[in-house]
């Protein structure tokens, strides 16, 4: 596996997955994309859906991002390299996404303070001159969020230089 093969690939999917998950997701696949039906254990189709379509455009995102890269600088790269990143990556989005699972994974790693940070659920959540929640820009639950899919586009990048 070649260094600048792997740093292409991932400059690629990083300007990729920054586009498809601002600017090509939707605000109803954002919205919609954690709903559960309030049953343990249950997933409400529409979540799942959405989810789903939302996962969709954004590995098409950095698919149409990859390309060009891969064809305009002539990085050599496998067809099995690219279906295991990009289907690990998708998996692994869509995993998160889901809302649930991934503060679970914050509970589970003690993260869960920070998890709510910037919302009405964490104690020191920013407040206005009244004392009403005052909303922020970013959450612990974006950041964290954030970090999780840059993992897995590492990963991703990897399978597909080395593969």
């Amino acid at each position: 596996m070649s260094a600048t093969v792997f740093a292409a690939v991932f400059i690629a999917l990083y300007v990729g997955h920054s586009v498809g998950d601002h600017w090509v997701q939707s605000s109803r696949q954002s919205a919609e994309k954690g709903q559960h039906d309030g049953v343990p254990g249950q997933c409400s189709r529409t979540g799942r859906l959405a989810c789903t379509r939302h996962v969709l455009s954004l590995t098409a995102t950095k698919a149409v991002a990859l390309a060009a890269v891969l064809l305009l600088l002539d990085v050599p790269v496998t067809l099995l390299g690219l279906v295991a990143g990009l289907g690990i990556d998708a998996a692994s989005h869509w995993w998160a996404d889901r809302r649930t699972t991934l503060a679970r994974l914050a509970k589970l790693t003690g993260k869960s303070e920070f998890y709510t940070l910037g919302t009405p659920a964490h104690p020191a959540h920013p407040v206005t001159a009244e004392g009403t929640y005052a909303p922020t820009l970013g959450t612990g639950a974006y950041a964290l969020d954030q970090a999780f899919h840059h993992l897995w586009l590492l990963v991703a990048a990897l399978l597909i230089a080395a593969v």
